[in-house]
């Protein structure tokens, strides 16, 4: 009887890997070194600003209509230089800091009630969705009446708009928080107060720092409002004392200004939402 042996096979072809840097995609010759993003997002403005001043100085846009950059930029100068300006920010960071306080106090405090107990929930979220829905600018002249033309109704103003935003975000914060996780601390052994502070509360932070911003919004837009009530201080008052004179220049400046501090008060929670909420990771894009 004959055996046949198959030949040996031939041992597998081992190609060494390619090198990570010729899988790389070369740079085309027309492709000069990337703009950085923060360059980028600056030309938007600037070729505002440009055309805008343009504009003034060919008397498309008269002087009586917008002023131009260069005397809205002047006028900043003379504000600031006799102090009036920063009198006037002063005044009205202190009556955003006020409101902010005691709506935020009011609005966590019935969202606490409210998220964590379904007897808070009868009894607290049902006047507090009606009460949203009546526009809180109408409620200007009650304030009026009730508390009078000092800084009681200005502040009030705030509280209110602001008590609504932290109240609807920290109230979903609290009942979005997955079952999962209240499940597992009872399984550790966490009481119901336990459960609160280790699980329900930081779940539901990040729906509260996303209220806090839009009551930082919200109290911006009520200080305008507010400072229209008698004020006789603060960056509503420069406002209404340069529409009498038909100071285009200087209400141009204090929007400038209410910008500013709106975005350095959004940048200050971001800063502090990324300091709190660490433990989440976040798509940032791509």
């Amino acid at each position: 009887m004959t055996v046949d042996h198959a030949p040996p096979s031939s041992p597998p072809d081992i190609s060494p890997l390619p090198d990570v840097e010729s899988l790389t995609p070369a740079r085309g010759p027309g492709r000069g070194p990337s703009v950085p993003r923060w360059l980028r997002r600056t030309v938007g403005p600037v070729l505002l600003l440009v055309l805008w001043q343009a504009s003034s100085a060919a008397g498309v846009l008269p002087a009586d209509v917008l002023a131009s950059p260069g005397t809205i930029a002047r006028a900043a100068g003379e504000l600031v230089g006799d102090g009036t300006l920063p009198t006037a920010m002063g005044v009205s960071l202190r009556r955003v800091a006020v409101g902010l306080l005691l709506g935020g106090v009011v609005g966590i405090a019935l969202a606490l009630v409210s998220g964590l107990s379904r007897l808070g929930e009868d009894l607290v979220d049902a006047p507090v969705q009606m009460l949203r829905t009546v526009p809180w600018v109408g409620l200007i002249p009650l304030f009026i009446i009730w508390l009078g033309i000092g800084e009681a109704p200005k502040v009030a103003l705030i509280a209110l708009g602001v008590a609504f935003h932290l109240y609807l975000n920290v109230y979903a914060g609290i009942r979005g928080v997955d079952a999962g996780l209240v499940e597992a601390g009872e399984s550790l052994g966490l009481g119901r107060w336990g459960l609160v502070r280790h699980v329900v509360l930081p779940g539901a932070l990040p729906g509260a720092m996303t209220g806090l911003r839009y009551s930082l919004a919200t109290a911006w837009l009520a200080l305008v409002f507010g400072e229209s009530i008698n004020a006789d201080a603060g960056i509503g008052f420069l406002m209404n004392q340069a529409r009498e004179f038909f100071r285009t220049d200087v209400i141009v400046v204090c929007l400038v200004v209410y910008a500013f501090l709106g975005l350095l008060a959004d940048a200050l929670v971001r800063t502090l939402e990324r300091l709190l909420l660490q433990w989440r990771p976040t798509f940032t894009g791509q």
